[in-house]
């Protein structure tokens, strides 16, 4: 609230002013008006420039003064060549503008390159802010875990959708085939999703790299120039990125990571739904897509055992679990005790009292 009472005195100072000296030669509530617009315009600059990175604040003020000065020397060039007069007035004015606005823009651009973490002091934290940027692959937005993951609260800082990568999505969204275009349509919807939740900060960004024409590459590159991590679940990216020296946040290794530990030894509880590769093999699955794989179990396809765990291999597609199906333990378990057909039956014991009671032979 003070902040917006400081901005509407601002502009009041600047109408009154304009009222007062009539710098435009216009009636003075004209003059008012022209200064509240100014005014206005001036607050909308600043509002801008309050999400702007220092490095890019620095950048553009950098590239602004090497421009000028470039403009000076282009001035006095001027000056000797062409007559004074209006036109050489108007190319002095031009090329300061033009150049001003190069080095403003470009500068700006390139901001982002500077190292303020080097320099210490009160740019020391500037580095460890443009570390909360996580950049979000194509494949990651159409899997769809991405927006349950966010939804717990593990995501934190912002998120950034490239619009490279929006155009991408869009392309795929807009395939002839059915199963590329399903898949395009609820990737826009996971964004969607994502853009609505409140926790959550996702910032469109329009950085672009025109020379390079992969996704992939484009990807690393605005990783760099953010000093981000991408989310992505492709292997090829993550192993690229990573050759690169750009950190990466795979969403299928986070999968892996939160399956069930199974150790030698347990017995789990499958259901066989086929036949392995080797002979007399069964397979099975578990609830998070974790392959079982069973000795002696193929003739149980369709039904459901209990296995013994004989060892966990980790792979980098996911984790598999050998287990070992006991066949004899089943039948003990399984087969009742028949009492044969013909046996006799076993006669009751003779009550005591009985015995006591019987009349002895004389």
């Amino acid at each position: 609230m003070d902040l917006i009472l400081i901005r509407l005195l601002f502009v009041i100072v600047v109408s009154v002013t304009c009222y007062v000296i009539a710098p435009f030669g216009l009636s003075r509530e004209l003059d008012a008006g022209v200064g509240a617009l100014i005014g206005g315009g001036i607050i909308l600059f600043e509002w801008k420039l309050r999400g702007v990175s220092l490095k890019r604040l620095i950048g553009a003020a950098i590239g602004s003064i090497l421009g000028i000065c470039g403009a000076y020397l282009f001035a006095l060039v001027i000056r000797g060549s062409v007559p004074a007069g209006n036109t050489q007035s108007f190319l002095q004015i031009m090329v300061m503008l033009l150049m001003a606005y190069v080095g403003l823009i470009v500068g700006a651009s390139k901001g982002d390159l500077l190292n303020l973490a080097a320099l210490g002091g009160i740019f020391g934290g500037e580095k460890q802010s443009r570390k909360s940027y996580k950049i979000l692959d194509t494949s990651v937005i159409i899997d769809g875990r991405i927006a349950d993951i966010a939804e717990t609260g593990f995501l934190d800082g912002v998120i950034v959708a490239p619009q490279f990568v929006l155009r991408e999505l869009q392309l795929v969204a807009d395939s002839a085939d059915s199963l590329k275009r399903n898949r395009g349509r609820r990737g826009l919807d996971v964004l969607q999703h994502l853009q609505k939740m409140p926790s959550l900060q996702i910032q469109i960004v329009e950085d672009d790299f025109p020379s390079i024409r992969e996704v992939d590459l484009k990807l690393i590159e605005l990783a760099k120039l953010y000093e981000g991590k991408i989310i992505t679940n492709d292997f090829n990216l993550n192993k690229v990125a990573q050759l690169q020296g750009v950190e990466v946040l795979n969403i299928n290794e986070l999968a892996n990571s939160l399956k069930p530990i199974v150790l030698p030894g347990e017995i789990m509880k499958v259901f066989i739904l086929k036949e392995g590769k080797e002979y007399n093999q069964g397979v099975a699955y578990l609830d998070d897509g974790t392959m079982v794989v069973v000795d002696n179990a193929r003739k149980m396809i369709g039904k459901t055992i209990d296995v013994s765990v004989t060892s966990v291999l980790q792979t980098t597609a996911g984790k598999m679990i050998f287990g070992k199906w006991d066949e004899r333990a089943f039948a003990r378990t399984s087969i009742p005790v028949a009492t044969p057909v013909n046996a006799a039956p076993v006669p009751a014991a003779v009550p005591a009292t009985l015995a006591e009671t019987k009349p002895s032979p004389q």
